[in-house]
C-alpha cells in the first residue's frame, strides 16, 4: 500500500490539519515509509509468541476486596458543600 499527493491532501483535510503545498511531497515519502515498515512487521511470524503487556513480567500487589467507609467519613464529608446525618446532600433535580 502507498499514498500519493492526492491521498495526503485528503488525509490532511479529514484530520483538519493545514498542510502547505511544499510540505506535501515530504509527507508522501514519510507516510510511505511508515506503511512499508508496517508491512514488514506484518510479515513477521508471531505464531508461537505469547501476547504480553510488558517486557518484564510484573504483578501488582493485591488487597482484599472489602467494602469499608475508609475510616475517615468526617474528613470525606468535610469536602462536601452540604452534608446531613453522615451523607452528602444534593439539590432536588426531579419534580
Amino acid at each position: 500500500m502507498s499514498v500519493d499527493h492526492k491521498d495526503v491532501v485528503k488525509i490532511a483535510r479529514l484530520a483538519r490539519i493545514k498542510v502547505q503545498e511544499a510540505e506535501i511531497a515530504p509527507l508522501v515519502q514519510e507516510l510511505n515509509g511508515i506503511l512499508n515498515w508496517v508491512e514488514q512487521l506484518s510479515a513477521v511470524d508471531t505464531a508461537g509468541v505469547a501476547p504480553m503487556t510488558s517486557v518484564v513480567h510484573n504483578s501488582l500487589p493485591r488487597r482484599d476486596d472489602a467494602v469499608t467507609d475508609g475510616g475517615i467519613p468526617a474528613d470525606v464529608l468535610s469536602n462536601a458543600p452540604h452534608a446531613e446525618h453522615g451523607f452528602f446532600t444534593v439539590p432536588k433535580v426531579v419534580e
